[in-house]
């Protein structure tokens, strides 16, 4: 049956989560903390999200979640350890509905056959596949192409990151969604770097990179060049002066890129860099109205 997550539910969940992590074919997108602790804070304290437990038993052998997400609402989940996956997904999908909320959107691991056949079942539609890779430490220093120059930017400029943006991206629209003050808060941390490259006989920069770190592991979350400024190496410099600044601290062990799987070239650059695909993540979609 369907209950609200309470506290008592919290160390079946965290059980639960640790569970989903064991498998690639069991993940999705799902609270980070593992603790009791920690899912009270992310999970029952904020007042944005709206989570769901699956109770067989009177165990917790399911979970779902909404949390706020572009246009609408992303769901985490759903994970289902043993029960009625669809009567909870369905659950969530009418909770949604009532929420009004036009758009929910799903974030299955490509191995996860179960989610993702239950997402079918009630209409969700896959949008795109992301591919996710990784490389310990090592030098991908690249030669700026001449004519230009990368910068750290700093501090973030948000109307020039905005018009950057919506040049070097054709299809993520995520950041163009943001406040100015959003956008400052994201870069103001020393956990985010943004990298631009600038033409030198301009002021306007043609691309960027950003970079986040996170104890051990460094991500390149985005990295973009305005079509004018493509197929001249200057992505595989933004790359290399952001792979270059992470492992510059010796905490860093591990770097993450992405690509969609519409950037063949991007995809096939990683692998010839070393890089090694760890996972793929299904975006999928439902329109609620």
């Amino acid at each position: 049956m369907n209950r609200p997550v309470a506290q008592t539910h919290l160390s079946q969940l965290a059980d639960l989560l640790c569970w989903m992590d064991e498998a690639p074919e069991r993940r999705s997108l799902a609270p980070e903390a593992r603790t009791p602790e920690g899912l009270w804070w992310e999970v029952m304290a904020g007042e944005d999200e709206k989570a769901w437990v699956w109770l067989e038993a009177g165990r917790v052998q399911g979970y779902g979640a909404l949390v706020p997400f572009w246009d609408g609402v992303a769901l985490e989940g759903p994970i289902i350890r043993a029960g009625d996956g669809k009567a909870l997904l369905e659950h969530l999908v009418k909770k949604a509905r009532q929420e009004g909320y036009p758009t929910l959107y799903a974030f299955p691991e490509a191995r996860n056959r179960y989610a993702r056949d239950l997402l079918e079942q009630v209409g969700f539609s896959a949008e795109h596949t992301t591919y996710f890779f990784a490389i310990g430490r090592t030098d991908l220093s690249y030669p700026v192409p001449p004519g230009y120059k990368i910068e750290l930017a700093e501090p973030c400029d948000p109307q020039v990151y905005r018009d950057l943006y919506s040049r070097a991206d054709d299809g993520w629209s995520l950041r163009l969604h943001w406040t100015d003050e959003e956008l400052r808060q994201h870069f103001l941390g020393a956990e985010v770097e943004l990298f631009m490259a600038y033409a030198e006989q301009g002021q306007a920069p043609v691309g960027m990179a950003e970079l986040e770190l996170d104890d051990t592991q460094a991500e390149i979350a985005y990295i973009g060049v305005v079509p004018e400024a493509r197929g001249k190496g200057l992505g595989r410099a933004l790359l290399g002066a952001a792979a270059e600044w992470a492992f510059s601290n010796p905490q860093i062990q591990s770097l993450q890129v992405r690509a969609h799987d519409h950037e063949k070239a991007a995809q096939a650059l990683y692998k010839r860099l070393g890089f090694k695909q760890t996972s793929a993540v299904v975006t999928y979609a439902l329109e609620l109205y």
